[in-house]
């Protein structure tokens, strides 16, 4: 009784749905006894066969079997299931063509056949399917021209075709289609023709017409768009010149990329937080002087090649001010996507230059000055959620093979490797490839194609190549190589480029596009010779620098009392706040010989006093202590960063003073303080800060950040971001300081450490657990200091309720339920605009997701909290998520908390567990007793 009843149980089934499990072996045919079974979804998985004959009986409604191995044709029988709404075959292995019976099937919305081997033409019986929504017949070998019938599919909203073997022209008016958002077809041949008719289609978001043979101009109407954000017609044979007025005001992408297209390139086209791709065009030289060169972190531009003149150096880098190579090289050897590191070759140790820690972009033009070389990357994983530019590196730890092939830099469309300033001459170019995102097992991450082009001083040289057929498997090595390339301009160009074919959704969205590990150049008839010194090419640099060595350099021998107080002493008390030299005599001076009623605060590493000099310039005066050994070179970190940053948003380091045992750090007065006793001082110390204040503190703190990390030479983390290291001006404009604690990035994009400095409550958890430090921990930090604007409650003195572990939990409940409002400071609740508190508090809790990967860069939270891109909702309440990472960490360091206080036998000012014997005594430390979540 019991198994019948379990019969009859499953005989009321409506959905089968077993995705993502590598099933192996066939589909089915028994779901047939399963009358009320309506959708079946078995994708990602390793079925074989074909679709069972008894599923054509079925009354279904949908089937889903994207990525598997289904093979043969497809069934004509699939046309008797015509209650199906919902048909995905996309990435398995049909071939032949697509049966007319298909075109039975009225009710279908959505069909899918993307990244299979079919052939022929598309059915005559397909302009049947008047209620199609969605269509893609991506990466397929099809015959014949787009069909006209195209036009009947009225309510279409999503057409794709990249790379379907269909040839163009595409209809010259596609008017009817209205309803069309997403349209995307590229890679098609066929004769010229003229931009198609899109005037009509007032809602179109994404636009990709690449590499459809297109010529003529851009229609103004394009540029007119109000929901285009995405516009892609690169390589194409289009002219004229961009418009100086785009209304289009939600474009954000636009990639017009290997066309004929002049002019001047117009302010209009440059708003922030856009990507912008302009490169091998035949624009005006811009020049470093035009808008068009200026650097701004919130705009992605590339502009390579981009220039009318581009068959010499000045066209090919048009924002490069001096086109005098000061020598040339005869070779070049690039790490792709990985760090520096040196190879064996031939009993040689051989530097491979790495650009890992160079983020891409979707627009994204990076040049290595100091030796000549760079890349152009252009294109959106338009389907991938991440937003990270950290998915334009992949990397795979192997222990069998050479450090070259475990990472790679890729791109979606092209990515171009070039070499400037290179003797003429003939060379052989040496290509490292490793398939690293597919895997060799029996599984569907074995599935996926990855094919690409590969073009050398720009002509084809491989064809539909593939890394896993040519190495026979992933996560292989694979070398290949071209000899005699001639290089007659001084300038060698590589380029990779994406042609629409392949897989591009195994193992996940987006994993498609050229890929390459390294890249060696080598002369054929001079051996590798090293570049000679000259004076020219340092100049620039001495400049920059010169400060910066000076400052550090006088610490370090102060430090190890190789200099004396006499080479500092002056006769008289004049000092020069520009020089960044100070004696202790102007010193005390200004601060009234360190007058108590002048200390303004106590620092880590001794008082801090405020002072003024004769020419009436306002310092502040931090005081090294002298007890603290680990304090000096704390210290000394800080003169030979600090001193040569220079943002808005940043404290400025005038000088310093040595004398004796004493070491005096002159910084820029801040009137207002800190933003911690702003918001949670004392009564008398509290600052009114109204909601516009909050929110551009918010952002000048983001900017500061984003300086750091990115845009910085020295790449800094701060690792202590919390309110009392944000000083406020007499504006109130926000000035990160304290970088005492800050470390350099240095070349590896990751460290760990097993001294870690920062503050309960700000640290992210992957640094306070394991001592894993990124930009990322940073990011985390700010996140809390958001919450703390918005509320204006301390995160380690504030603690909800019990059901809450502290403020950022809170938060995350309140944004959850629908009640973020609750959040807001009580002072400010009459003043504020709802949607603003939201997205900060969205901002927020995004900033502090429990995997650092997921947390955006600061430049990408720069353009959320100024409105230039959307906010993606956070991570469900944390509290029903007990392992948590953030809140564990909490957890954690709060029971360490308890222990040492029931420890009768220790009395340490330091969580041991995290950190080395220092004897520092450091305010910025983790400490027990310090207030967390009470």
């Amino acid at each position: 009784m019991r198994s019948l009843a379990n019969v009859r149980r499953m005989a009321l089934f409506v959905m089968s749905a077993i995705k993502g499990y590598n099933l192996p072996g066939i589909l089915p045919p028994q779901l047939v006894k399963l009358p009320y079974l309506r959708e079946i979804d078995f994708a990602y998985n390793y079925l074989n066969g074909t679709i069972p004959i008894e599923w054509a009986s079925m009354k279904l409604t949908s089937i889903s079997l994207l990525v598997n191995r289904l093979s043969g044709e497809i069934p004509k029988y699939l046309g008797n299931i015509t209650t199906l709404t919902y048909l995905s075959l996309e990435a398995n292995q049909f071939s032949g063509p697509v049966p007319p019976e298909l075109g039975n099937l009225v009710n279908l919305t959505t069909l899918m056949l993307s990244s299979n081997q079919l052939t022929g033409n598309l059915p005559v019986t397909f302009s049947l399917l008047k209620n199609l929504t969605d269509l893609r017949i991506n990466d397929n070998n099809f015959n014949g021209t787009i069909p006209g019938f195209i036009l009947n599919w009225e309510q279409l909203s999503r057409l794709e075709m990249h790379a379907s073997g269909l040839t163009g022209p595409i209809p010259v008016s596609l008017s009817p289609l209205r309803n069309l958002l997403v349209l995307r077809i590229s890679d098609i041949s066929g004769p010229s023709q003229d931009f198609p008719v899109l005037r009509d289609m007032k809602g179109l978001v994404t636009l990709v017409l690449r590499s459809c043979n297109i010529s003529g101009e851009i229609p103004d109407y394009i540029w007119a768009m109000k929901n285009l954000e995405m516009l892609d017609l690169s390589f194409n044979k289009l002219v004229g010149k961009i418009p100086t007025r785009i209304s289009s005001d939600r474009l954000r992408f636009v990639f017009l990329s290997g066309n004929m297209l002049s002019g001047d390139v117009p302010d209009s086209i440059l708003k922030q937080g856009s990507s912008i791709d302009l490169s091998y065009n035949n624009f005006e030289w811009q020049g470093p002087e035009k808008p068009v060169c200026q650097e701004n972190m919130n705009l992605n531009l590339n502009l390579f090649c981009s220039s009318s003149s581009r068959n010499n150096l000045r066209g090919a880098l048009p924002c490069k001010k001096d086109f005098t190579c000061p020598q040339y090289s005869n070779c070049l050897h690039v790490n792709c996507g990985g760090k520096g590191t040196r190879i064996k070759e031939h009993k040689t140790n051989i530097l491979y230059e790495g650009d890992g820690d160079v983020e891409g972009g979707a627009a994204k033009y990076y040049i290595k000055e100091d030796t000549y070389w760079g890349f152009s990357s252009t294109g959106d994983f338009m389907d991938d959620n991440d937003f990270q530019n950290t998915r334009y590196t992949v990397s795979k730890p192997l222990s069998n093979i050479s450090e070259l092939y475990t990472t790679a830099r890729r791109a979606p469309i092209s990515l171009t490797y070039f070499h400037y300033c290179l003797e003429n001459g003939n060379y052989t170019i040496t290509f490292n490839f490793a398939e690293l995102q597919f895997t060799p097992d029996e599984a569907y991450n074995s599935l996926g194609r990855r094919i690409f082009d590969i073009y050398v001083q720009e002509k084809l040289v491989w064809k539909d190549f593939n890394i896993e057929s040519e190495a026979k498997g992933s996560l292989k090595p694979l070398v290949k190589q071209i000899s005699n390339v001639s290089v007659t301009t001084n300038f060698l160009a590589i380029r990779f480029f994406w042609d629409g074919k392949g897989t591009t959704r195994i193992p996940q969205r987006s994993a498609y596009g050229p890929l390459v590990s390294a890249i060696s150049v080598i002369s054929d008839s001079k051996p590798c010779s090293k570049r000679k010194n000259n004076g020219s090419s340092y100049a620039i640099v001495v400049g920059v620098l010169g400060s910066c060595l000076v400052l550090f350099t006088l610490g370090i021998l102060w430090w190890k009392g190789h200099l004396l107080v006499k080479y500092w002493r002056k006769e008289d008390t004049k000092e020069d706040s520009s020089s960044g030299n100070f004696t202790l005599k102007q010193i005390k001076v200004a601060t009234d010989d360190f007058d108590p009623a002048n200390k303004i605060g106590e620092g880590g590493f001794g008082p801090v006093y405020k002072g003024q000099l004769s020419d009436g310039t306002r310092i502040a005066v931090k005081q090294l202590s002298s007890k603290s050994r680990q304090g000096n070179r704390e210290f000394l970190n800080e003169i030979g960063m600090i001193s040569c940053l220079q943002h808005p948003n940043l404290v400025k380091l005038h000088g310093f003073c040595v004398e004796g045992d004493q070491l005096l750090l002159v910084y820029e007065y801040m009137e207002n303080n800190s933003l911690a006793r702003a918001l949670f001082g004392s009564e008398n110390n509290q600052l009114e800060l109204d909601w516009p204040t909050r929110l551009r503190i918010c952002i000048g703190i983001a900017k500061g950040l984003a300086f750091l990390h990115e845009e910085s030479r020295l790449k800094i983390v701060h690792r202590d971001i919390k309110a009392t290291n944000v000083l406020l001006d007499s504006d109130l404009n926000p000035k990160i300081s304290d970088f005492g604690l800050a470390r350099l990035d240095e070349e590896e994009k990751t460290h760990i450490t097993t001294r870690v400095a920062g503050t309960i409550g700000y640290m992210a958890p992957e640094y306070a657990l394991w001592g894993h430090l990124t930009h990322k921990a940073d990011v985390y930090s700010f996140g809390v200091l958001t919450t703390e604007l918005v509320s204006g409650k301390n995160t380690n003195n504030f603690m909800p309720s019990k059901k809450f572990v502290c403020l950022l939990d809170w938060a995350c409940h309140l944004l959850q339920s629908g009640n973020f409002i609750a959040l807001l400071d009580e002072r400010l609740r009459s003043e504020v605009k709802k949607e603003e508190v939201q997205l900060m508090v969205k901002v927020a809790l995004l900033c502090t997701n429990a995997s650092a990967s997921l947390r955006p860069t600061m430049s990408e939270v720069v353009n959320m909290l100024e409105g230039r891109t959307s906010v993606p909702d956070p991570i469900p309440e944390p509290s029903s998520f007990t392992e948590d990472l953030r809140f564990k960490a909490m957890r954690d360091l709060q029971q360490q908390k308890e222990d040492h206080s029931r420890s009768q036998t220790q009395n340490s000012t330091s969580v041991h567990s995290f950190y080395s014997s220092s004897t520092s005594n450091s305010s910025n430390e983790i400490k027990p007793d310090s207030g967390f979540c009470q």
